[in-house]
């Protein structure tokens, strides 16, 4: 008997991203906060110290769950060669132009025989509401994108659906604001992601080789 293989899309536990928010398949939603990042190593003993004590009184505060989401990427400085080869064109003095020239050849050399990796720090803030607030329509951040097809038609969802998502989502930012005030003693600021920088995170972790292969075309 044949066994017929599922979709790349059914084993994804998301369902859609709707407004900063992203619904589960089980009904649950997270909302993620990009955090900034605390260089300890310029600090002295005492502010470590101080940073340690702040991050633990934070983590002890806390009346949920929560996870702490690092990704590491290699830096892509393509952007950053572009600028200064537009710089380089609109530049007259010789003597700044060769300068120019020699820090692109520079940068490059480095990039190319050292793995630069750049961080991204993320919060992922849970909540699981009493009722699902997924009922209400087909995905419209056109996450189905991810991998290539066409999301289904939009259908308007019922009043009494809009009004469980939009408490669900009061709790959410609740949350994250205790996350922030929380960090905030700490030094460490907190941005939640749109639905556009959400749909964008999942895009790449879902699709790991396209960074590698545009890279490469580049």
């Amino acid at each position: 008997m044949a066994v017929k293989s599922k979709a790349a899309q059914d084993f994804v536990p998301i369902k859609e991203i709707r407004d900063g928010v992203v619904i589960l398949k089980d009904g649950t939603i997270r909302m993620l906060l990009m955090a900034s990042s605390v260089n300890l190593a310029l600090k002295s003993a005492d502010e470590q110290q101080a940073v340690l004590m702040q991050f633990q009184s934070f983590l002890n505060s806390l009346e949920f769950s929560t996870q702490i989401f690092i990704q590491s990427r290699r830096l892509d400085i393509r952007p950053y060669i572009i600028l200064l080869e537009e710089r380089l064109k609109e530049e007259v003095n010789e003597l700044l132009k060769i300068q120019i020239r020699e820090y692109m050849g520079f940068v490059q050399t480095i990039a190319q025989s050292t793995n630069i990796m750049s961080k991204l720090f993320i919060i992922v803030v849970p909540y699981a509401p009493p009722k699902s607030v997924t009922s209400s329509s087909p995905s419209s951040s056109g996450f189905t994108g991810l991998f290539g097809k066409k999301g289904p038609v939009n259908t308007k969802p019922s009043q009494s659906a809009i009004e469980a998502f939009e408490e669900a989502r009061t709790q959410l930012e609740q949350r994250a604001g205790v996350i922030s005030h929380g960090l905030a003693r700490t030094g460490v600021r907190i941005v939640p992601l749109g639905t556009e920088e959400l749909t964008e995170l999942y895009y790449r972790l879902f699709n790991p080789g396209e960074s590698e292969k545009n890279a490469n075309i580049g």
